[in-house]
């Protein structure tokens, strides 16, 4: 953002959400009660829900960026192995606690993974409001490991990525951004979209552990 507002001269407000959920704290909530936004950035498949619930301006949506889900640990504990679907397995099942976020890579997890491999109702899963709750509870001691997307463990306290899960299991996870309907800044909103699509913004995005999608200049 800083290199944008310097290349651009438009300053931007940023507010934070989750992608889908319950409760007051995801995007479409906020949006519902009234909170201004011109632009969203979050997952695709919580993008869609807001396209059919008509808060987006149509043809504006745009993918920026994909990363997978990782195992965090606590900073300095064993790395458990997570190579295949059976280590999965097995370091789920042994696990006191897992931590994952209640938005979209949460759900992947509980309402597909689990149940597809047999473990539903055999997992102690604790489900946070974001990826940053979940990344706390591994370093505080709440869990032992925590399962979310790559870009929500690299850089936060107290935790290490230990790997990634098998890609049989494997949700790579789109981030996606789109003008919001009924903005008043929809050139500065698009602006902002195309900047985060270019290569400059690549770079950062490499930089939080996602894989850049973009094709801008």
């Amino acid at each position: 953002m800083p290199q944008f507002e310097r290349t651009t001269g438009i300053k931007v407000a940023t507010g934070s959400g989750s992608s889908q959920g319950q409760g007051p704290q995801t995007i479409a909530a906020q949006l519902a009660s009234g909170v201004p936004a011109d632009v969203v950035i979050l997952s695709r498949e919580g993008l869609t829900q807001l396209i059919a619930a008509r808060w987006i301006a149509a043809g504006t949506d745009v993918d920026l960026a994909r990363t997978p889900i990782g195992v965090a640990v606590r900073a300095g504990a064993a790395k458990p192995v997570v190579r295949s679907v059976d280590d999965f397995k097995q370091v789920v099942l042994k696990a006191r606690t897992v931590a994952v976020p209640s938005s979209t890579s949460g759900i992947f997890l509980i309402e597909e993974i689990f149940p597809r491999l047999g473990i539903a109702g055999r997992v102690n899963v604790e489900a946070t409001p974001r990826g940053s709750g979940a990344a706390a509870m591994v370093a505080n001691g709440e869990a032992d490991i925590g399962l979310l997307p790559v870009s929500e463990i690299v850089h936060a306290e107290g935790v290490e990525l230990a790997g990634v899960i098998a890609d049989e299991i494997q949700l790579h996870q789109i981030f996606s951004a789109a003008v919001v309907a009924g903005s008043k800044q929809i050139d500065a909103a698009k602006r902002l979209i195309a900047f985060l699509t270019s290569a400059p913004a690549g770079e950062t995005i490499r930089r939080g552990g996602m894989e850049p999608l973009g094709t801008g200049p």
